[in-house]
């Protein structure tokens, strides 16, 4: 037994090193991104001809995972994109990202990274070509998810850049971790027989667990890679990064409740075809000589050893702070002498979270819970006031 568990922490750290450089490089491009282009030009761009080209095109690089993609989605029709616009927005970004990209590559080889990337486009546009010949009534949107998370200079980079790997940290080292244990626990050729059962059968079987289930695009890409190792067809490795970060329970009813039955019908077809379609054909092009990237290197490369340690750093920071977190909320709902307040423009879990480290780190301030459910904020141990200065100075207002 302690044999195993040294070969499985061996293959925790193998994952760490193939994903944290990469992961790190992707999301200070994001970072870059976010500084370079304008204030709402995403926004101004996603309207007349064009616009489901305009949204998928822009889409594709931004690192927004289900639950940031919705409200930015349904925001960007609220501003006056198109149906299609929006479908396609939310179609194509979940299913890649710069970080997406560069971590699919180094587990899976730039063929399948490359792939991916074309098979967001081409479903992103397809989705929402549909979606605007479908048409239908629109209502219930949401407000877009804010400019205002963070300035505009190198500060605001940074920030961003740690804000989108404080976002997943948690599916990040569910899947390092599951990764780990595939590599570890699982035969070789564990899966050596499922084509050889029928590929219908291996794509069946992802489709089932990736559509209902939250699917984040990065940090699921170790666990694909390890089934792939294990002998899954590479093919159903594509399908599991499509639909799994394009569907969730969440994501549909937010799509339902915003477009209708019928557009909800086609982005789920769409997808389910889509998803099916470029994973014969990359199985049929690429899956019978390539296969995932082995974890590990002979000699492990100084700048993989530092970013492997700049993750694992960031993944303890971040879960004491959710831990910090957690037991401040149970102490301000538990509190009789709390300041609650109703908020207005938090679009989505990140900005609730990002709200409730603001209000933890002011000087006074004993505990704080924020929820992007109901909308309030309750904080013991500074007056109303204050709390409603911390409030504007984030971006959003205090409801009356």
């Amino acid at each position: 037994m302690p044999e195993l568990v040294i070969v499985y922490l061996s293959n925790v750290w193998s994952v760490m090193l193939e994903l944290s450089p990469w992961l790190l490089v992707g999301a200070a491009a994001a970072g870059v991104l976010h500084v370079v282009l304008p204030e709402g030009f995403i926004h101004r761009q996603l309207s007349g001809r064009g616009g489901v080209l305009k949204a998928v095109g822009l889409g594709v690089p931004l690192p927004l995972c289900s639950c940031g993609v919705i409200p930015a989605g349904l925001g960007l029709k609220k501003d006056g994109a198109s149906n299609g616009a929006a479908i396609g927005f939310i179609t194509a970004t979940p299913q890649t990202g710069v970080d997406s990209i560069l971590v699919s590559a180094s587990f899976l080889g730039w063929p399948f990274a490359v792939s991916k990337v074309v098979a967001a486009l081409v479903t992103g546009v397809s989705g929402g070509m549909l979606a605007d010949a479908v048409g239908g009534p629109v209502d219930g949107l949401v407000e877009a998810e804010g400019e205002h998370a963070h300035s505009r200079d190198w500060q605001g980079m940074i920030a961003h850049a740690v804000d989108l790997i404080r976002m997943i940290w948690g599916w990040l080292l569910f899947g390092i971790l599951l990764s780990a244990a595939i590599s570890t626990f699982l035969p070789e050729d564990a899966f050596a027989g499922l084509s050889g059962a029928g590929i219908g059968l291996a794509f069946g079987a992802v489709l089932g667990i990736s559509l209902p289930l939250y699917v984040c695009a990065t940090a699921s890409v170790p666990i694909a890679a390890a089934l792939v190792a294990a002998g899954m067809p590479t093919g159903a490795a594509m399908v599991f990064l499509m639909a799994g970060p394009a569907t969730n329970v969440a994501t549909l009813g937010a799509v339902y409740r915003a477009f209708g039955s019928k557009i909800l019908a086609v982005y789920l077809i769409n997808i389910v075809i889509g998803s099916a379609a470029f994973g014969l054909g990359y199985e049929a092009l690429f899956g019978a000589v390539t296969g995932a990237v082995r974890h590990g290197h002979e000699h492990t490369a100084w700048w993989m050893a530092l970013g492997a340690g700049m993750l694992s750093a960031m993944l303890v920071w971040f879960a004491l702070e959710d831990l910090r977190g957690l037991l401040s909320r149970r102490r301000a709902e538990a509190s009789t002498a709390a300041v609650d307040v109703a908020v207005d423009g938090m679009t989505c879990g990140s900005c609730a979270a990002r709200l409730e480290r603001l209000l933890l780190a002011t000087d006074g301030v004993e505990s704080a819970s924020v929820s992007i459910a109901s909308n309030r904020a309750v904080v013991v141990g500074v007056p109303v006031e204050a709390v409603t200065a911390v409030i504007q100075d984030a971006g959003f207002t205090v409801a009356s």
